[in-house]
């Protein structure tokens, strides 16, 4: 067993911070960074539209990466209502067969103000749990459309789960979010139309995919365990191949300073006076961006 699994974890000290990490505010971030830690857990990102499995998938496949991780992570963010701001936070209910086990910790988030099928400040939070010692993090994103891929900014390896009837889906995605993962699931394999859906898929990514080889598509059924242990041979598989580099610290780097500034933005523009609406438009933007200027400082 991994070392640092046979070490206790606090769990009360990892909700705290966790909790400082998801309600900090802009300012306090800037302050207190001190650029991206060397080592980091590896990071799995799950998504996929609405219904498709994608807690139960996680519940299930947990169990098959403790086998290659000694401590395992789970975020699951849930989306935030635009009317009350509220969140219901119940994917983990889906995963309460892994509540007992002291090697996995589970924490729900509200997508808050972040519309990319993530949550606010999620790279502080992910740098939290690299600092308590975790070897491997799976972040699941909100049920997701087509051009909402911004996970695969932040993950080492993206799953996409796809279920039976998903046609029309995978059509309205094939320029967009089916373009971005390691690997495709079928789930609800047991369901009529997982074949035709896992057939449609592979003849989409053989076109996308040109000379390249077509990424694993596997149909498992999440519910039953079916299937979990290819899904749990091609992760390792994808382990093995993958390299990280320069592009990769890069393209988190972005990630991150975007979603400050649209913090920032947004803050901004709930604050514009009143005195400013039916202004022309260059005079309005001038004014957010001079007030944004001021925010952030030189």
């Amino acid at each position: 067993m991994n070392a640092r699994a046979q070490m206790t974890l606090d769990r009360r000290a990892l909700g705290r911070a966790l909790s400082r990490a998801a309600n900090a505010s802009v300012e306090e971030i800037l302050a207190a960074d001190a650029g991206e830690a060397a080592t980091r857990a590896r990071r799995i990102g799950v998504t996929g539209p609405p219904g498709a499995g994608k807690s139960t998938l996680i519940a299930a496949l947990a169990r098959y990466r403790l086998e290659h991780a000694g401590r395992v992570a789970i975020i699951a963010v849930d989306p935030s209502s635009s009317k009350t701001h509220g969140s219901v936070l119940g994917d983990r209910i889906r995963m309460d067969r892994l509540v007992d086990d002291p090697r996995v910790y589970i924490r729900s988030l509200a997508s808050r103000g972040a519309s990319d099928g993530l949550a606010e400040n999620l790279p502080e939070i992910l740098a939290v749990l690299d600092d308590f010692g975790f070897d491997e993090i799976i972040l699941e994103t909100v049920g997701v459309g087509q051009s909402e891929f911004a996970v695969r900014d932040l993950v080492d390896i993206e799953l996409l789960v796809m279920a039976p009837g998903a046609g029309d889906q995978i059509q309205a995605m094939k320029a967009g979010i089916i373009e971005t993962a390691d690997i495709y699931v079928v789930n609800k394999a047991d369901q009529p139309g997982a074949a035709r859906a896992e057939t449609e898929l592979r003849a989409i990514l053989t076109m996308t995919a040109g000379s390249a080889p077509v990424p694993p598509i596997i149909r498992v059924q999440a519910d039953t365990g079916e299937k979990m242990d290819e899904l749990d041979a091609a992760i390792e598989d994808c382990v093995r191949r993958r390299k990280e580099g320069d592009a990769d610290a890069v393209r988190r780097g972005r990630h991150r300073v975007k979603g400050l500034i649209v913090r920032r933005l947004n803050e901004v523009l709930l604050d514009m006076p009143v005195a400013l609406e039916g202004r022309p438009i260059r005079e309005v933007y001038d004014a957010v961006m001079d007030t944004l200027s001021q925010r952030t400082g030189p």
